[in-house]
């Protein structure tokens, strides 16, 4: 209740949907942000303790630079969690993303979930 959730997201309509949720029921500690993943973040280095990535690394053009940015913006020992669904289009193998995300400052911790879909938890070093 005390905490706050930042949400980006390059679907400016994604984002209404989001706050037209919260504001339904009754959440004030969300805020928007409207950009493009493979580009800086607006956020000021090491300003969050987690972050949430479900289905997105297939569509980022330049998946490096956002995790980059991620890395940036993550304060050390943050945690990082990268959701992906095999029927997804975009589906990135796990192999892929830990290639991605440890050249980009992150420790695999764990892997969570089915053949089918997954949830991997890294740690920002």
């Amino acid at each position: 209740p005390t905490g706050t959730l930042d949400v980006f997201d390059v679907q400016q309509d994604m984002l209404d949907a989001v706050m037209r949720r919260a504001t339904d029921q009754s959440n004030t500690n969300i805020t928007p942000a409207h950009g493009q993943a493979g580009e800086q973040l607006p956020y000021p280095d090491e300003r969050f303790d987690a972050a949430y990535l479900i289905t997105v690394i297939g569509e980022i053009p330049d998946a490096d630079v956002a995790l980059r940015e991620l890395r940036r913006v993550l304060r050390p020992g943050a945690r990082l969690a990268v959701g992906e669904v095999l029927l997804d289009p975009d589906y990135t193998s796990l192999r892929e993303l830990r290639s991605l995300a440890e050249a980009c400052g992150f420790r695999f911790v764990r892997r969570y979930g089915s053949p089918f879909a997954y949830v991997a938890q890294f740690d920002a070093v």
